[in-house]
């Protein structure tokens, strides 16, 4: 016979173990701020302010379609631009990011999107369709925020299962 703590462990780890599987697409932003190759700059630090975000995606339109081909980071404006003293004013969003781009595919898992990050050493992966199309992105950020959220969940199943065993076993 299993304890009420055993129970909601078993429980716990179940629930974890659901969300290392489940789709990435479950998990993403899906408000992904964007910009074409020919964006300034200036244009995209403005967005980054704007948004509050860290990164742009550099995409490219298909019918309609955001396909991303590039990703450009605040470090990379920092990099890039003003540790090298060149003027920002001359460059271009295709001219300092990041390509070729690693992505993940909608359907992959949290934990398979997780071991991309880890072996490409990013920080931030956008996610596609089955039709190359932006669909999300997942930082590093957004991982450690849900995996937080996991933890504290067990964190406190742990603290009051003593509690809730000495109430139904007093």
């Amino acid at each position: 016979m299993h304890s009420l703590g055993d129970l909601a462990m078993m429980r716990t780890f179940i629930f974890f173990r659901r969300r290392i599987y489940m789709p990435i697409s479950e998990c993403c932003n899906i408000g992904v701020v964007c910009c074409e190759a020919d964006a300034s700059i200036p244009q995209i630090a403005h967005l980054m302010r704007k948004h509050h975000v860290g990164d742009v995606v550099v995409v490219r339109h298909e019918d309609g379609a955001r396909i991303p081909i590039g990703i450009i980071t605040d470090r990379d404006i920092v990099v890039e631009t003003i540790a090298e003293q060149v003027d920002m004013d001359l460059l271009t969003a295709g001219d300092i990011m990041s390509s070729p781009l690693i992505t993940a595919h909608e359907n992959e898992s949290f934990a398979e999107s997780l071991r991309l990050m880890r072996h490409h050493k990013i920080r931030r992966l956008p996610i596609i369709d089955e039709k190359g199309v932006l669909y999300g992105i997942v930082s590093a950020g957004d991982i450690i925020h849900l995996l937080t959220l996991e933890l504290s969940m067990l964190t406190t199943t742990m603290t009051e299962q003593p509690v809730v065993e000495s109430q139904v076993r007093p």
